[in-house]
């Protein structure tokens, strides 16, 4: 476009300091945002359990209202940190998801070449925990930013298929019991220590196999030496006979014949030593030829023994992973997922189907004394933010929140408890299941399984009632690892027009 009366070049000119005025001020907003972030300013600092060494993190539950994350290990909750979600139009969803993916140094190609330090990804159309800039309030395009120093902690703390609960309101998860909770087969245990010890003793017997067909063939290439000692001097015998033979047919004196007679006599009795040594030493070759064969089909038959060990083993141990359950009042049926991937859908039986029985998860954690038994705990989300049957204070998530101090509440057992009182689960999927482990769980829910859940996820559950922009306005891309990573070797530097530090 050009403009009458004005020289293109003139004003460009013009304009040229401005916009390096404005580049400026945005290097000094973006520099002041990340260096406050990574300083730790924000409202509620960074918190760690003290009073216990942590375990092993088995969820994380962030609060929308109170702009929070807790992570928790079997025994309680071990971290805590602020947290900034998805602003208005963009709000981060509620609901229930797990890590799917992790990457360290990840760029969005989503928003502007994005830098999002350990992110760990609860969904492939792009929602993910990562490290980025606290503003103390929601501002994000529906991800979950984090401290820096935390984001780098629990990424180094997780494991893939780590639980993430977001919830409308600040829950606790609780023990609870209940007949319908699963707990391990009788003699699984075992099964799996004997599998195991199966799969270490036909190593062993591979590894042994091996160096003894290993020691067959080093003997047998040792034993070949003797032959070929027996061969050369066998043939330096008969080339000796030859010549005296030779000289014996030409016209000699009788002195030299005589001495020509003892020399052949000598040569015939080496070439008959010679000709025993050599089958001697022939005959203990073939017996060492033999040995490699035969150890060579022992380290065969042991090593083919080893892999179906491991196999059964890996079988095994595939089916220890933990399991997870989701029973959907919606459509009435029940799902099991398995290491990312779908193992079985059946129908359930829910008592007065029209009436809502609340999204509930409940996660499987170590016994207390019995190691045959698992204990539980539960967590209840709700629509609409009720808590335990009262109306959580309506709080504006695009301008911070009044509960930001709140503390979490413990969930009630009871209204999860009733929810299991409605189920009945037919016997041929219970046995199906499969063992539950601690980190297995058990879904419960009035919604429909997300178009979110698919290959490479766990269940993601999302509350139907409560604001969805953030994912509403993202591609879904199943089973896509690397749609929105790509790790840079170089240093991270964009210009202050597409800086890192915007609203991602």
């Amino acid at each position: 476009m050009r403009f009458r009366g004005v020289n293109p070049e003139c004003r460009q000119k013009r304009l040229r300091p401005a916009c390096l005025a404005v580049a400026g001020l945005a290097v000094l907003i973006a520099a002041g945002d990340d260096a406050g972030a990574r300083s730790g300013r924000s409202e509620r600092p960074i918190e760690a359990i003290q009073s216990r060494s942590a375990g092993e993190p088995i969820m994380a539950i962030i609060s929308l209202r109170s702009q929070r994350i807790t992570v928790y290990d079997p025994k309680g909750w071990i971290l805590r940190a602020p947290v900034s979600s998805g602003t208005k139009g963009r709000e981060t969803p509620a609901g229930i998801f797990s890590v799917i993916q992790k990457v360290a140094e990840h760029y969005s190609n989503l928003y502007d070449d994005a830098f999002m330090p350990h992110m760990q990804r609860i969904t492939w159309s792009g929602i993910a925990l990562h490290g980025g800039v606290l503003p103390g309030r929601p501002a994000s395009h529906g991800c979950i930013r984090l401290p820096f120093d935390f984001a780098e902690r629990l990424f180094d703390a997780t494991a893939m298929g780590m639980r993430v609960i977001v919830a409308p309101g600040d829950v606790v998860p609780v023990e609870i019991a209940h007949p319908l909770l699963f707990q391990p087969k009788p003699g699984a245990a075992a099964l799996a220590a004997a599998s195991t010890a199966e799969a270490q003793e036909a190593a062993r017997k591979a590894a042994a196999a091996r160096i003894a067909a290993g020691t067959a063939l080093r003997e047998a290439t040792q034993a070949k030496a003797p032959v070929r000692a027996a061969e050369n001097l066998k043939r330096i015998a008969e080339t000796q006979l030859a010549a005296v033979e030779t000289k014996l047919g030409s016209d000699i004196p009788a002195e030299a014949k005589e001495q020509a007679e003892d020399a052949k006599a000598q040569a015939v009795a080496k070439i008959a030593e010679l000709q025993l040594q050599w089958d001697v030493a022939n005959v203990d070759l073939q017996l060492r030829l033999d040995a490699v064969t035969s150890a060579r089909e022992a380290a065969a038959a042991a090593e083919t023994a080893r892999i179906a060990a491991a196999e059964a083993a890996r079988q095994v141990a595939r089916e220890f992973q933990p399991v997870s359950v989701l029973i959907s009042r919606k459509t009435q049926r029940l799902y099991v997922r398995q290491a990312f991937k779908s193992i079985l859908e059946s129908p359930v039986t829910i008592a007065d189907p029209d009436r809502p029985i609340g999204t509930h998860v409940f996660t499987a954690i170590e016994g207390a004394t019995d190691e045959a038994k698992l204990r539980w705990n539960v967590v209840s989300l709700l629509d609409g933010e009720r808590v335990h049957g009262a109306t959580v204070e309506p709080h504006n998530r695009a301008h911070g929140s009044s509960g930001r101090d709140v503390e979490p509440e413990p969930t009630n057992p009871d209204g999860a408890k009733a929810a299991l009182d409605r189920i009945v689960i037919p016997q041929d999927a219970l046995d199906r299941i499969g063992n539950i482990t601690p980190r297995s769980s058990l879904i419960v829910t009035d919604e429909a399984l997300s178009p979110e859940t698919g290959k490479g996820t766990e269940f993601v559950v999302l509350l139907s009632g409560e604001p969805q922009g953030g994912i509403k306005r993202r591609r879904h891309s199943p089973g896509n690892e690397f749609r929105y990573a790509y790790p840079r070797s170089q240093p991270f530097w964009r210009s202050p027009f597409g800086s890192p530090f915007s609203t991602w």
